[in-house]
């Protein structure tokens, strides 16, 4: 069964430490664009976390948030810079000396100057943090990956029931087809009629072999079997195919497209005409819904 490359799925896992939130929205897109927006100290599982979710969703533009919050103290440390905190005595006395100023210098002021006391994560086992990030990430994966596919099972029905009225027009189409040639040759009687009187015995196998010339010229037979068959191909794809198969029923499109365009530009009558224009308003639909077919 197809799926839509429309999606959205959110998790949240706490694992002790830490409480981890995870978004992952999906649009149509020609290939697979997956960006993460995560915390810089975790940007190390990145590549195997896009892995996961390709996995998942292998077309689509997919954006994927994870929002981390600690809650609990051991996961940072307050580091003393004992160089950073004498080098700013040494000049800070030395400017008071030589300026002649008064004053102490506290422990408060010292210790709010840049860089004396700097919180810095605490060193963690990397495969522990990412088997972490895995839970919410698969979790919210998995359910984008069923709104896509129950949008998908939808974009399959309206397919489907389009291709069917498109073969019911191409079944008038066809019943319709031999009368062309016969109104043809019945024009033909009477414009040579018009041009030369009633008195004149008019050839029948001359006529008979302008309408044929007629007929083979305005022949569409070709073109509504390949039609039809596209159209039996589009669906086969979409009822039996577990592969992101978009950009092959883009292609169907494409060449059912030409074909209709084909019969209206030979069919040479008003009927077929307005039911090509039928045909190719059916196609315009599924091209559009085609467009966000994974």
């Amino acid at each position: 069964m197809i799926k839509s490359m429309t999606g959205f799925g959110r998790s949240e896992y706490t694992d002790g430490k830490r409480s981890i939130i995870v978004e992952i929205k999906s649009v149509n897109h020609r290939y697979s664009d997956i960006v993460f927006k995560m915390p810089r100290r975790y940007s190390f599982a990145e590549d195997r976390l896009k892995s996961l979710v390709k996995g998942i969703a292998r077309r689509g533009k997919i954006d994927v948030s994870i929002m981390v919050e600690n809650i609990t103290e051991g996961d940072t440390n307050v580091r003393l810079n004992t160089m950073a905190a004498k080098q700013y005595y040494d000049n800070l006395k030395e400017l008071q000396n030589n300026f002649k100023l008064c004053g102490d210098i506290t422990l408060q002021f010292l210790a709010s100057l840049p860089d004396v006391l700097k919180t810095v994560p605490d060193l963690e086992d990397e495969e522990a943090i990412y088997k972490s990030l895995e839970i919410p990430v698969l979790d919210a994966a998995n359910k984008m990956n069923e709104m896509r596919v129950k949008e998908g099972a939808k974009l399959a029905e309206d397919i489907i029931k389009r291709g069917d009225y498109i073969r019911s027009c191409l079944k008038e189409i066809e019943e319709r087809s031999p009368e062309v040639t016969k109104a043809y040759a019945e024009k033909l009687k009477e414009r040579i009629r018009e041009l030369i009187g009633n008195n004149v015995t008019i050839p029948e196998d001359r006529i008979l072999v302008e309408a044929a010339i007629f007929a083979d010229k305005c022949s569409i037979t070709e073109e509504l079997v390949r039609l039809d068959s596209h159209i039996i191909q589009l669906n086969n794809i979409i009822l039996k195919s577990n592969q992101p198969d978009g950009k092959k029923l883009d292609f169907l499109v494409q060449e059912m497209n030409r074909e209709a365009n084909t019969i209206g530009a030979k069919a040479n009558d008003l009927k077929i005409t307005n039911k090509v224009l039928e045909i190719k308003s059916e196609i315009e639909k599924i091209r559009e819904q085609v467009q966000n077919i994974e």
